[in-house]
């Protein structure tokens, strides 16, 4: 039997109450907010076009368009009277007028909203109500939204370039882009032009995308993981606390910083380097993007595996130290396989960070499509060939256009199976330490 009054009375705890009143008084206004904000573009639209002149309305699509982007320009006061005639100044007046009213209007119903939802929530709110229950079960349903807005998000963007693709594919035989040796991308003016067609070949672009991303981990990798391990099990704490975000700063530089800085430094030192040694080095290399990309991705690989290595059990080492191994037989056959998962997914980050990477691989390392595996040449990666071919006016049905869909599919592939790679590496390390 409960007691009457008091704490002992309810059935949740007084703050469950309270977040269930903050919920209901949010979320409908929340609701509302971005049903206003999606619709009220397209409301205010329709009625400034409404109240134009019957030739203006009858205009082509794009030309109206243009004519009603000058009259939001000229109310926004990014366009000059001068440049508008007198019935866009006068439908400029009319869109403030209208835009001020719904702005006065969408605060007065959020608030309304909000309010109407809070006096509800405490109508509900009794000692037997089931507060608890209710609050966990609505933050359910709100982490399951989210959860499914990312899945279908990941689904719209994965159809969005397959169909696109599908479309390149239908112009350019699938065999013929998988095993071409060949990228030359640029389509004839003229019928009779030569090479009308083009070269699509795709194993080019994915020697090079492998190329600088192995040089970019074979800096980072290494690096990184001692540099975790140094952190982790030999560092001082006050050592730890100043050297770890010092290197963590690394990951905020913007990576046109460190394409300047391949370009201008690096490339040029490998290139003098190489003419001293006797070797061929070109202007942009593989080897100069690859090493600065890999100074990039040194503190994915350092952060997240110093944390991983940090949440292994002491326990592990204790026992491990207690059974007479060293302290570097506890990091190599205790602490590694213990801390193994973490230490692949920071890799896998940093692989798919070297692979997507753009600004350092067209500033130190070009836009020349060779197939070739020599670091010292010039290359170029999958996403910077999708950054050029969108570039500019282009037919949205030329192939040039949609061989970017094409390689961003591929792209997605490669990343895919990397991942199973990794997942098929853990489980089976796991199975053997356990």
């Amino acid at each position: 039997m409960r007691q009457e009054g008091g704490l002992a009375s309810l059935h949740s705890l007084p703050n469950h109450y309270g977040y269930m009143a903050a919920v209901w008084a949010a979320l409908p206004a929340i609701l509302v907010l971005l049903l206003w904000m999606a619709f009220e573009s397209s409301i205010l639209h329709r009625l400034v076009i409404a109240q134009l002149p019957q030739n203006v309305q009858e205009m082509p699509a794009d030309e109206l368009g243009l004519y009603y982007n000058q009259i939001r320009g000229f109310a926004s006061g990014a366009i000059d009277s001068a440049q508008l005639d007198r019935s866009q100044i006068e439908a400029a007046e009319y869109y403030s007028r209208v835009a001020a009213s719904f702005s006065q209007l969408k605060a007065v119903i959020v608030v309304l909203v909000a309010v109407i939802g809070t006096l509800l929530a405490l109508r509900r709110v009794t000692p037997l109500f089931r507060a608890r229950n209710h609050v966990e079960k609505i933050f359910e349903w709100l982490l399951f939204g989210c959860s499914f807005i990312a899945v279908l998000t990941t689904l719209g963007i994965v159809l969005s370039v397959m169909f696109e693709a599908i479309r390149f594919f239908q112009i350019i035989p699938l065999q013929d882009f998988l095993f071409g040796l060949q990228w030359s991308p640029q389509m004839a003016i003229r019928a009779n032009q030569v090479a009308a067609s083009g070269s699509f070949g795709f194993v080019p672009l994915l020697l090079g995308t492998l190329l600088i991303s192995l040089v970019a981990l074979l800096i980072a990798v290494p690096i990184g993981l001692m540099s975790a391990i140094y952190l982790s099990e030999y560092a001082s704490r006050n050592f730890r606390a100043i050297t770890k975000p010092v290197l963590e700063i690394l990951a905020g530089v913007p990576t046109v910083v460190y394409g300047f800085f391949a370009a201008l430094t690096v490339a040029p030192f490998i290139r003098d380097l190489g003419e001293s040694l006797g070797l061929n080095v070109a202007s942009e290399s593989a080897l100069a993007a690859g090493l600065v990309m890999g100074i990039m991705i040194i503190p994915f690989v350092m952060s997240l595996s110093d944390d991983i290595i940090n949440a292994v059990p002491v326990s592990l080492r204790e026992a491990s130290l207690g059974m007479g191994a060293t302290m570097n037989e506890t990091i190599r056959k205790v602490v590694l396989p213990a801390a193994l998962p973490g230490i692949v997914g920071g890799v896998l980050l940093a692989a798919s960070r070297a692979i997507g990477e753009t600004m350092i691989v067209v500033m130190a390392a070009g836009l020349s499509a060779k197939l070739t595996i020599n670091p010292l040449e010039a290359v170029t990666t999958i996403t910077v060939q999708i950054v050029t071919l969108l570039v500019g006016d282009q037919e949205f049905d030329n192939p040039k256009t949609l061989a970017a869909f094409a390689l961003g599919l591929v792209l997605f592939f490669v990343t895919l199976l990397l991942n199973f790679i990794a997942l098929h590496v853990v489980r089976k390390y796991r199975e053997q330490y356990e």
